[in-house]
């Protein structure tokens, strides 16, 4: 594979950082000049990696090429460039579906969606794939865990949990504050938090057969506080209030592709 990057800000950043703290990863990479200091700084930190002088040498390079523009430059940018017939286009455009995208990349006749999360930095976290690509899915298996869905719905569906992002460190920002305002120091506060919540995160995985539902019962003690605190937030219709806002963003979504 010689993979190339049409766009070169946070997430082309993240997935080449993943990739090459692989051990032994040679991957050859070719990043577009947009963004000079993100596209100058990872070739100044990897050998394999080096920036094109502009998109076309880009895709003139390439085999594989993932598209990381924003979709107001992506239908400026995409028309104009020379693809061939032979190139894989990932596209990593959430609100694009896979038919725009070939609409916009003229002759190639493979062309995958992609949702990788900024944590591929450090190799964790999901990436959705659609349609189902045995090599998309072993590309991201290395980086993270890999999850191929059947239809461009259910992609849609997924990809509405990354709008959570910032309401969860929110969460965890009242839980911080409330602790500094009863005494705790700020530092010590937020170790605690984040320590805490990382060994919370733990669970799913080390109980796969228990739902979420299950875990909120388990750790939701009879006459404890974690019941008790679960009650009011669902007393004062915080949970559900929570559900509309994600179905206002799978609104905004399927409306944007």
């Amino acid at each position: 594979m010689k993979l190339g990057f049409i766009g070169t800000g946070a997430l082309s950043s993240a997935i080449v950082t993943g990739l090459k703290s692989l051990p032994g990863e040679t991957t050859p990479v070719v990043l577009s000049p947009r963004n000079e200091e993100i596209a100058a700084g990872l070739a100044a930190r990897f050998p394999d990696v080096r920036v094109a002088a502009d998109n076309q040498a880009v895709l003139d390079d390439c085999d594989t090429v993932m598209l990381a523009v924003r979709p107001q430059i992506a239908r400026e940018v995409l028309p104009l460039l020379r693809f061939r017939p032979d190139h894989h286009v990932v596209s990593l455009i959430a609100t694009f579906s896979c038919n725009e995208i070939a609409a916009m990349v003229g002759p190639v006749k493979r062309v995958t969606k992609a949702l990788p999360m900024p944590m591929i930095a450090i190799r964790q976290g999901p990436t959705i794939i659609f349609p189902p690509d045995p090599e998309m899915a072993a590309f991201f298996g290395r980086l993270g865990k890999a999850i191929e869905v059947e239809s461009e719905s259910e992609f849609d569906v997924l990809s509405v949990a990354t709008a959570t992002y910032a309401s969860y460190f929110k969460y965890l920002e009242t839980i911080h504050g409330w602790l500094k305002d009863n005494g705790v120091e700020d530092a010590k506060g937020r170790d605690y938090v984040a320590s805490l919540f990382a060994a919370l995160g733990q669970a799913p995985a080390t109980t796969p057969n228990a739902s979420f539902a299950h875990l909120a019962q388990d750790y939701a003690t009879r006459g404890g506080i974690n019941e008790q605190v679960l009650r009011e937030l669902t007393e004062h219709g915080t949970f559900e209030r929570f559900k509309e806002s994600l179905g206002g963003i799978h609104r905004r979504i399927t409306a944007a592709s």
